[in-house]
């Protein structure tokens, strides 16, 4: 088999799940319901977030607040403070990319 399959799950309560964590890249999908939100962090490498249902809200450094609903995908780059949340009613489902994988950044150090 050339390929991989991967499978991740349908929660409808908050869930963050490592998906892939290989040489080249960091797929997670995350679950967050009505009023959760992930740690302020900053990117530990280029992130790619796509909303597959609900708004999820973003802050990247000194910005305003923005929403993105379901369809959006929103590129940030490396070192980005970012915060995250569902400020919306319903849930919230996305997938984040990071690319190159984190540990890439963590070797030049």
């Amino acid at each position: 088999m050339l390929e991989k399959i991967y499978e991740y799950s349908e929660s409808a309560n908050k869930l963050i799940e490592k998906i892939i964590d290989d040489e080249n890249m960091v797929l997670n999908h995350v679950v967050l319901g009505n009023g959760d939100s992930l740690p302020e962090h900053f990117s530990n490498s280029n992130v790619c977030l796509v909303v597959v249902q609900g708004t999820l809200t973003i802050q990247l450094g000194a910005q305003e607040p923005r929403a993105l609903s379901m369809g959006k995908i929103i590129i940030v780059p490396y070192n980005t403070k970012m915060n995250i949340g569902n400020h919306s009613a319903g849930l919230l489902e996305f997938f984040i990319i990071k690319a190159p994988n984190p540990r890439h950044f963590a070797e030049k150090q």
